[in-house]
């Protein structure tokens, strides 16, 4: 079986088992019933690391129920591969050729040199992140629960935004919107956020690299486009709706998959809500906690249609673009486009009575893994549960290997006479 094909039944596996322990009596609430597909849908949520819920959080589930939320969005956000690689190394047992295989394809890896020390230091800097995020909210939430319960949401809190899931257990469907005015919070959730979208090549890199020059390609443009991306779209936010700076920059870092929000989305003017499908449907980067088409997608077609207009080879930071990559981006956009598409008109035929703007924001969020949304998610009906669960999966894994499972077929030699095609 190929590695893409494993990844992608792991990943299945651990939504079907989320789904079947959030059903159970011992994972709700007194009183509170869940029915399998909203249970399916939250569990597909949170492995898929998106944060959408049909049902509240802290509202449903219990201790338990949360716990095991939490543990789905990790498992999602390292990867199935990456954390039975982890188990391996704890047991002290050697990591064969095969899991080095399925990590490599995870994480988008061009050699099986230091699979293992990446694994191992993938797993170091999570539980850094998590750890320090994890003490740094208890400052805030501390103030406002018990220190019990404090700890618990700290913690999950602190999973959720490294791993760019929206999923929050404060209830009511509140999310953040308590916090918008607190500046601790809102910078400590952001930098977790930030750290988590830029992909752990990415912050291995910086780590041993302080000279902007000596970065790997890979490493400044997703850099550059990361910054360029928060900075325009904290402005486009702050120009177009009635929010603070610290609210138009937390809501421009959390719309690339995080989730998370401090002012109620369903509110946003029409041209805030397309700010946010832009960020969304942009996403995170490669090797990251987040989705999308990623920054460095994005990065490589705008260089390409540079090149085009100038007559010029495609190229970025005094460094050839490959041809492979200008090709895949290409394709991974279209597929996007395609899917995010399609699954808007679904949605517009099956919830007819909200705007094409909620059922395109439901879906784009839905694609990117980011949570957000305008307030349609509760009421969406049965199917309309099923198409998001389904666009979920594909935006985690992503379209084009998606795509690639079952349909790709060995490279033939054979090439065609060529013939013009008028474009434009």
């Amino acid at each position: 079986m190929k590695p893409a094909k494993v990844i992608a039944l792991s990943f299945m596996g651990v939504i079907l088992l989320g789904a079947i322990l959030l059903m159970l009596p011992i994972s709700v609430k007194e009183g509170m019933r869940v029915s399998f597909i909203d249970a399916l849908f939250t569990s597909t949520s949170a492995v898929c690391v998106t944060g959408l819920v049909v049902v509240d959080t802290a509202d449903t589930f219990n201790a338990l129920g949360c716990t095991i939320i939490a543990i789905l969005i990790q498992i999602g956000g390292l990867g199935v591969t990456s954390i039975g690689v982890g188990i391996i190394l704890i047991a002290g047992r050697r990591v064969g050729f095969n899991q080095r295989t399925l990590v490599r394809e995870a994480w988008s890896v061009q050699s099986f040199k230091g699979i293992v020390k990446l694994v191992r230091a993938v797993l170091i800097l999570t539980l850094i992140f998590e750890g320090i995020g994890a003490v740094l909210s208890l400052f805030v939430f501390g103030q406002d629960y018990p220190i019990g319960e404090a700890i618990g949401i700290s913690l999950f809190h602190s999973i959720a935004s490294f791993n760019n899931a929206g999923f929050d257990i404060l209830g009511n469907f509140q999310n953040l919107i308590p916090y918008q005015d607190n500046l601790f919070l809102n910078l400590i959730t952001c930098l977790l956020i930030i750290f988590g979208g830029l992909g752990f090549l990415v912050i291995l890199d910086l780590l041993h690299v302080h000279h902007f020059k000596r970065l790997t390609l890979h490493t400044k443009v997703v850099v550059v486009t990361t910054v360029f991306l928060l900075l325009s779209g904290t402005v486009l936010l702050k120009l177009t709706e009635n929010i603070s700076l610290l609210g138009a920059f937390f809501q421009s870092t959390s719309a690339r998959t995080a989730g998370f929000c401090t002012y109620s989305i369903g509110e946003l003017t029409n041209a805030g809500l397309l700010t946010l499908i832009i960020l969304m449907f942009i996403g995170a980067s490669p090797g990251s906690t987040g989705g999308g088409i990623k920054t460095s997608t994005l990065f490589v077609l705008i260089q390409f249609v540079k090149s085009i207009v100038t007559n010029q080879h495609c190229s970025a930071f005094k460094r050839s673009i490959p041809y492979e990559a200008i090709a895949k981006a290409a394709v991974i956009t279209f597929l996007a486009l395609v899917i995010v598409l399609a699954g808007t008109f679904g949605l517009c035929v099956f919830e007819p009575e909200n705007s094409l703007m909620q059922n395109l924001f439901e879906v784009t969020s839905a694609f990117g893994t980011v949570g957000l949304s305008t307030g349609i998610t509760p009421k969406l009906t049965a199917p309309s549960k099923i198409l998001l669960t389904l666009i979920m999966y594909i935006g985690r894994l992503g379209p084009l290997t998606i795509a690639s499972l079952w349909f790709v077929k060995g490279k033939t030699e054979v090439h065609y006479t060529e013939e013009m095609i008028t474009i434009g």
